[in-house]
């Protein structure tokens, strides 16, 4: 017997073998590749998005701050009878804004939680567009005084109005529960039937177009509705008012109305 040629074969398969196991080390699947990958709750990788750049600042939702929420409590905006009493049950949305000096700014809308991330996407939208906003901060700046923060042209959502200042019961009304929204008050005045007067100015009261005025069918107009809010959802002109209903429920697609 050839010992060396018994010895062939055997070498033959070793090698066959060797060269099997180092081709499945590379087209196989790697156990060590996965491993402590960041997924989403979807089981897919997070999005890589680009950070946003200083001409298009991006918007943020998170919860209220602990002081600005004891403000709120101590200018009575959230008191007993009012429908919102845990801070769980509101968010902070800020966002950039064009003021009317055409440069941007960044302030602050609280709303319900239910309607954060629609806000978001209108204010960025608005943004986007150029559509000036004068001021955007919580009405607690103004101690609760929704009258001030109107004759600051203060764009502002929620407020549990003080009961001097109400037009309509706390459970039910949009703002009280952070789903309503005031633009520009002075471009966007309203009927107050309670002075009869228009509040917090008269000066804009004709429904023309103009920078930061809201009128039936412009783009501002067009993106909350897009969105199921409604404008002037009340029995008197009321121009810079958006809501998702009332009484106050959550918001609705337009296709579910």
């Amino acid at each position: 017997m050839n010992h060396r040629a018994h010895r062939a074969p055997s070498l033959l398969l070793a090698l066959v073998l060797l060269g099997g196991a180092a081709l499945s080390g590379c087209t196989g699947e790697d156990p060590e590749a996965t491993r402590g990958e960041v997924t989403s709750s979807s089981g897919e990788p997070p999005s890589s998005a680009e950070p946003p750049s200083a001409k298009s600042p991006a918007a943020s939702i998170g919860a209220v701050p602990n002081a600005q929420w004891n403000k709120m409590v101590e200018t009575g905006m959230v008191r007993p009878g009012c429908p919102v009493t845990r801070r769980a049950q509101l968010r902070r949305v800020d966002l950039p804004y064009i003021d009317f000096a055409g440069e941007t700014q960044r302030g602050h809308i609280i709303v319900h939680r239910d309607t954060a991330e629609s806000v978001s996407r209108i204010f960025m939208l608005l943004y986007e567009q150029g559509f000036p906003i004068a001021s955007m901060q919580g009405v607690e700046n103004y101690g609760g005084d929704s009258n001030a923060s109107l004759k600051d042209n203060n764009t502002a959502a929620y407020n549990c109005r003080r009961l001097d200042q109400i037009n309509a019961p706390p459970t039910e009304s949009p703002h009280a529960n952070g789903r309503a929204v005031d633009i520009n008050p002075l471009q966007n005045p309203w009927m107050d039937l309670r002075c009869k007067c228009w509040s917090p100015s008269p000066e804009n009261k004709k429904r023309t177009p103009g920078p930061g005025k809201i009128t039936r069918k412009d783009e501002e107009w067009q993106a909350f509705k897009n969105e199921g809010w409604i404008w002037q959802n009340i029995k008197v002109p009321d121009y810079m008012h958006f809501d998702t209903g009332y009484p106050s429920a959550p918001l609705k697609a337009p296709q579910e109305r």
